[in-house]
């Protein structure tokens, strides 16, 4: 499998959609071909089949023959890529560091860093009971382990 040519037919298509990016391409045995894209609002099924078409039409399966899927990020799979994060602003993540957990709603998101915000219950500076207190954290890039979107019902 040329897996350049693979990379300069997908570019392409890409290129045809500037809201469109690359998630991953995965060249896995059998010649089985995975593209997961995504767009800054969503990719809608034409976008897959037009990137899928670009790609297989241009290939010739006399040649070597292959299996092509292009598909959509799922929503259990974690964000890959920063351009993900500007389209989950106002969202609620889970996200994981080496050193701990945060859940809040992704507030801001720059080149180097995304910041959560969330309320919790915290105990009374003075006197008995708790307060609700809103939270912050400024988490860089580079400590993210693994953010995931989460559902709420």
């Amino acid at each position: 499998m040329d897996q350049d040519k693979v990379r300069i037919l997908l570019d392409e298509a890409l290129d045809e959609n500037p809201s469109l990016f690359l998630i991953d391409l995965q060249f896995l045995a059998n010649n089985k071909i995975k593209v997961i894209v995504d767009g800054d609002s969503g990719i809608p099924l034409n976008e897959c089949i037009r990137i899928s078409r670009n790609i297989e039409h241009n290939l010739d399966r006399e040649e070597e023959d292959f299996s092509l899927e292009v598909t959509s990020p799922d929503i259990a799979h974690p964000l890959k890529v920063k351009r993900q994060y500007n389209k989950n602003v106002n969202r609620t993540l889970k996200v994981k560091t080496n050193d701990e957990e945060f859940e809040g709603i992704l507030s801001e998101v720059n080149e180097d860093n995304i910041t959560l915000k969330w309320k919790a219950r915290e105990p009374k500076p003075v006197g008995k009971g708790k307060h609700t207190v809103e939270k912050e954290a400024v988490i860089p890039f580079v400590d993210i382990k693994e953010a995931k979107v989460k559902i709420i019902f």
